[in-house]
């Protein structure tokens, strides 16, 4: 059993933490596994899921240290599926987020259901500093919320979109005071996991599926566009650059 991802649950709702503190919740190959297969267990038993992070960050993106920076760290197509499960659980999902939801922490926040931020988080999308393309279905999870150019300024800028702004460009449901983000889950959560089940469900997928029509094809370009782009010296020197914390510089080969 795996200890980065701990699950609990309470009467119907399931709230599953990612357990990895020490690295700001970093994703590895382990983790996400261990995310799919809570979140698998939670659509089949229970009535309403909350996704968060332990200690001071939901999540901080996919881990770049050590033999985490290879290819074979995060298989994005197995990913994509454990992101593409959040969305079509017939169960309401909420994520509670604290620090930064970056890069395909992100994409794993943004695939819920219900956002509830902290007022001192922050969303990202940092992978053109380290020579690499949104992935994890951000391309369209982001636009569909905020929008064609908002999304291309995330992107593009990989600057931290804090809460208040997350919340006014439609990606963040709600913003509640430092610390209390969980406990406004998991509160809502317990209602959602009153109300009519087939009611919610089939709610949730008639909006997914109007909104989110092009979320296939965004995990297809991705996985293709990010294999040419991890083959490339500019994610050598951007992988390396972030871990001796310096400039990267990028020459375009």
């Amino acid at each position: 059993m795996s200890t980065s991802v701990l699950t609990e649950v309470s009467g119907d709702v399931t709230t599953v933490t990612i357990n990895r503190p020490e690295s700001l919740n970093a994703l590895n190959q382990e983790t996400f596994q261990a995310i799919g297969a809570a979140v698998a267990e939670a659509a089949a038993n229970s009535r309403a899921l909350v996704l968060t992070g332990s200690d001071r960050a939901f999540s901080s993106g996919a881990d770049l240290r050590g033999e985490a920076a290879t290819d074979a760290s995060i298989d994005l197509a197995g990913a994509n599926d454990i992101i593409r499960s959040i969305i079509d659980a017939p169960i309401p999902t909420l994520a509670a987020v604290s620090g930064p939801a970056a890069g395909i922490g992100c994409s794993l926040a943004l695939a819920c259901d219900y956002v509830v931020m902290s007022e001192d988080s922050y969303l990202m999308l940092p992978f053109t500093k380290i020579g690499l393309m949104p992935d994890g279905g951000a391309t369209a999870l982001v636009a569909a919320s905020a929008g064609r150019h908002r999304a291309l300024r995330m992107a593009l800028t990989a600057e931290k979109l804090h809460a208040a702004d997350a919340y006014a460009w439609g990606l963040a449901s709600e913003v509640v005071s430092s610390g209390e983000q969980l406990n406004r889950a998991k509160e809502l959560a317990a209602q959602f996991a009153q109300g009519a089940p087939q009611a919610l469900a089939a709610s949730k997928q008639a909006i997914n599926e109007s909104s989110l029509t092009s979320l296939d094809d965004a995990f297809d370009r991705e996985i293709d566009g990010q294999a040419g782009l991890r083959a490339s010296r500019d994610f050598s020197e951007g992988v390396a650059a972030f871990v001796g914390k310096r400039a990267p510089k990028f020459t375009g080969e």
